[in-house]
């Protein structure tokens, strides 16, 4: 059993000050409900949430794809992540392979991550670097090896049962935001590969 002490402390520090944080989230999540795909314009959107730099080469690439076509791969996505008859690792884990046939989501699981949280805010968690040093934090190893993510939700969900089972109502994005302020919010802008 993973000692919580040091994962809620951080929550609880730091979750009222970042009330408005996720609101970009929130409404990206809210049009994917509407549309059951993701366009560039969203992806953009969830590129700003996340701090991240657009002046890449993948989202060049990711403009010049026609919106059809980056929200037909986008809608395998959604059926993925919002598949209740799998486990939500698993359901991450196909997730994610739908994306990658989009620029920016061939490597990394930020920009991936966001996506999937964007199209099951109550059931998936963003992936960074912050919130891999959370873990580590904790004890819980994870690698970077192929298939990072699908591995990373089976450890929220882990996290998740076992702060709920304090008496909490923990989502996994709770467990994430937790894992991130552990980790050491940074301010500086990530790239796709995180």
């Amino acid at each position: 059993m993973t000692d919580l002490t040091p994962l809620i402390a951080a929550y609880d520090a730091q979750h009222s000050e970042a009330s408005h944080y996720d609101e970009v989230l929130d409404e990206v999540a809210g049009r994917c409900i509407e549309t059951g795909s993701l366009g560039k314009l969203d992806i953009g959107a969830l590129v700003f949430w996340k701090r991240l730099r657009a002046d890449t080469p993948w989202a060049k690439s990711l403009l010049k794809m026609s919106e059809s076509e980056v929200r037909e791969i986008t809608a395998k996505a959604v059926a993925c992540a919002r598949d209740e008859s799998l486990s939500v690792p698993e359901a991450a884990t196909q997730a994610r392979r739908k994306l990658l046939k989009l620029p920016g989501f061939t490597t990394g699981d930020a920009v991936a991550s966001a996506l999937i949280v964007a199209v099951a805010p109550d059931r998936m968690a963003v992936y960074d670097k912050n919130a891999h040093a959370g873990l580590r934090e904790l004890g819980p190893e994870l690698s970077d090896a192929s298939g990072r993510y699908g591995r990373y939700m089976g450890l929220i969900e882990q996290l998740r049962a076992q702060v709920n089972a304090t008496g909490r109502s923990w989502r996994a994005r709770d467990v994430d935001l937790a894992l991130y302020w552990l980790g050491g919010e940074q301010d500086q802008p990530e790239d796709a590969g995180s």
